[in-house]
């Protein structure tokens, strides 16, 4: 079976690293999601040119894009919000951590952070992905005046540069989300990672 239409694999893109951490157990619910029996990342064909284009931006300054997260599976979604309901944390769902409806499933969502070019390995942006708490808030850092603290939102603040030139809006309650708003809102998508033989 192949990608769904419209689609396009963002894997061997030059510049981008992966770490899907839905595929494991390096995410908020400690295992693998539904509908990712095998690691992937694919978006809309437009938001993956549009990928492209920011991971050449950020080349001549020896960075590129390190992926946790792209398309997602509407039952993915439905497993996030059971975790949060079944282990007592429907706050994450109420303060817009964990949607109900995702972006994701519609193929216009990405989940990122800035890496060295050469080795994948991540910028410190003050948390890891998946961290739901205010420290994860897009401006979290703005006011620090740390040195440390400095560093973070200046890492922040180039990812979202990096990514609001070719037309990815940033979600300020999470650092690492973007969503690419010319490809508008198409229909949600379930189709699982292990479906696709490529």
């Amino acid at each position: 079976m192949g990608l769904p239409e419209g689609f396009a694999d963002l894997w061997g893109l030059d510049g981008l690293w992966f770490d899907i951490a839905y595929a494991g157990p390096n995410n908020v619910t400690g295992r693998p999601l539904d509908g990712y029996g095998r690691a992937g990342a694919w978006l809309r064909e437009a938001a993956a040119r549009a990928l492209a284009e920011v991971a050449a931006d950020l080349e001549r300054e020896g960075l590129g894009l390190l992926v946790y997260d792209a398309y997602r599976p509407v039952r993915a979604t439905n497993a996030l919000v059971a975790w949060a309901e079944g282990t007592g944390q429907p706050h994450l769902i109420a303060e817009g951590y964990i949607a109900r409806r995702s972006l994701h499933n519609l193929g216009v969502a990405i989940d990122l952070t800035l890496c060295d070019r050469a080795t994948g390995t991540p910028l410190a942006m003050g948390t890891a992905f998946d961290v739901f708490e205010p420290t994860s808030h897009a401006l979290h850092f703005a006011d620090r005046a740390d040195p440390e603290g400095r560093a973070w939102h200046h890492n922040r603040m180039r990812l979202r540069g990096a990514m609001a030139n070719h037309g990815f809006s940033p979600y300020e309650t999470e650092w690492w989300h973007f969503t690419h708003e010319a490809s508008g809102r198409p229909d949600r998508v379930d189709v699982p990672y292990d479906a696709y033989q490529g």
